[in-house]
């Protein structure tokens, strides 16, 4: 085989991957990106990028859906479920053919193939490409995969996991997911507003539960508004095949469906790289353990992205590239988790950053929240957009702000202004003292560190009892 030497040598070209691979081509290193399948990983090709765009269409069908309430008249409403699927194939090959050529710009060489290591400096590609490349240094960037359970496997027919059911191009009448995480939870938004009838089965004793009792409690009355069943504090046991899905629950009656989603966890992608080679230790779920620089047990070595099995998000594995890359070097830098964003695309959307007051509390800050309604937003009440609130989670002993959540529409967009206060231990102060545009919904902000003031401005005062 051919042997080729680089300065740096990124394996996966995902969100974090590639992110790396541009830093590191930036401060001057002679760089190459190893990726067996698709550029963009798991996020452009089956995750992120394909599913808000099918998200994107049935937010349009659901503002269709209420014309009326904006005094506008419609005629009859239909939709083609296979030409949104086609909409999404095409939005997912523009934007690879786009990452093809950003990568290229940035003077990387791309290698097709599968990874493995010969030894700490050496990797052997296999596929496409067959090469021999020596490294200075190297990030592991491998990713995650759906997590595929023996008592109930995909055959991806009938059931699916959150990658193959993006291929489907006709709609079920009935189905069922199980797990009511942020992945479950987004794809029952989006099926319910096609149509779909939804059920959601959760072990845990509510959806989303990571994300706080008051984001959960939200979010749970949406769906069932919606006419989203839910099921909570159930065990699947199986899943029986004939004419119906008949999916088989530990002291329960069966759920009958059309199709069904297994949607319970993913799968770190770490074998087959000849890690034990190179040295790196693995954790028994697949994980490399990484330090704040994103350096593994081998000098030379960094992992970032769900490999690390840290935050499996898309944005935390770009920063935590952009950290390796400049630590491969030289370049001092340092991964800090206190203000990571996190979004759920459901309908209405969720949006979280910092701690929850639980988690305040547990850590043992006196804490305390300030919460806002959209109900009582000017900008929601004109747009039709009340369901929700704006939160932020405080330390009463100096005002810090913790934390934020936000339920409702735009908020996506309204978490980054929580994130900055966060990363950069900003107080009530901070945000009561800055001038918020209005009409926005921003202003939700505003109102609820104001509210966490006990000095609220458009919303009664507390009764003084």
């Amino acid at each position: 085989m051919e042997k080729q030497n680089f300065d740096l040598v990124v394996i996966g070209a995902g969100p974090g991957g590639y992110v790396a691979a541009i830093k590191g081509a930036q401060v001057g290193l002679k760089v190459c990106l190893i990726e067996k399948n698709f550029l963009g990983g798991t996020c452009l090709n089956v995750g992120c990028i394909p599913t808000k765009t099918l998200l994107a269409n049935a937010h349009v069908l659901h503002k269709i859906h209420h014309a009326a309430d904006y005094g506008i008249t419609t005629g009859p409403i239909s939709f083609d479920y296979g030409k949104m699927k086609t909409r999404k194939d095409s939005v997912v090959e523009k934007m690879r053919r786009s990452l093809e050529g950003l990568i290229q710009s940035n003077g990387i060489t791309i290698f097709r193939g599968h990874a493995e290591f010969l030894s700490p400096r050496e990797i052997k590609v296999k596929g496409h490409d067959n090469v021999i490349v020596t490294a200075g240094k190297t990030i592991i960037a491998t990713g995650s995969e759906p997590l595929d359970i023996p008592a109930f496997p995909c055959d991806h027919k009938r059931v699916f996991n959150s990658s193959s059911i993006l291929e489907l191009t006709t709609l079920p009448k009935t189905l069922a997911i199980i797990g009511g995480g942020y992945i479950g939870c987004e794809f029952a938004s989006l099926f319910s507003d096609l149509g779909v009838k939804v059920i959601i089965l959760e072990a845990l004793s509510s959806i989303v539960s990571l994300q706080g009792k008051t984001v959960a409690e939200s979010l749970t009355r949406a769906f069932v508004k919606k006419g989203i069943e839910i099921q909570t504090g159930v065990m699947v046991e199986g899943i029986d095949h004939a004419n119906n899905l008949s999916i088989r629950l530990k002291d329960k009656p069966p759920v009958t469906c059309d199709m069904a989603l297994v949607s319970i966890g993913r799968k770190i992608i770490s074998s087959g790289l000849g890690l034990e080679k190179a040295g790196v230790a693995v954790s028994e779920r697949g994980m490399i353990d990484t330090n704040d620089k994103m350096e593994t047990n081998v000098p030379g070595i960094y992992a970032i992205g769900d490999v690390t099995g840290k935050f499996m998000l898309a944005h935390v594995a770009s920063h935590q590239g952009i950290v390796a890359a400049a630590n491969a070097a030289n370049k001092p830098a340092r991964m800090h988790y206190n203000a990571v964003p996190a979004v759920i695309f459901t309908n209405p959307e969720i949006a979280t950053v910092g701690m929850t007051l639980e988690q305040a509390q547990e850590a043992g800050y006196n804490a305390t929240i300030g919460k806002f309604p959209f109900l009582a937003l000017g900008k929601s009440v004109a747009a039709i957009e009340t369901d929700g609130f704006a939160q932020v989670v405080v330390d009463r002993k100096n005002g810090q702000i913790l934390g934020a959540q936000v339920v409702g529409s735009e908020a996506s967009t309204l978490i980054a202004e929580m994130g900055v206060a966060i990363a950069n231990e900003l107080t009530l102060d901070c945000i009561t003292d800055t001038i918020h545009a209005h009409p926005t919904v921003a202003e939700a902000w505003l109102e609820a560190a104001l509210m966490a003031n006990d000095t609220p401005i458009h919303f009664p005062p507390k009764v003084k009892r």
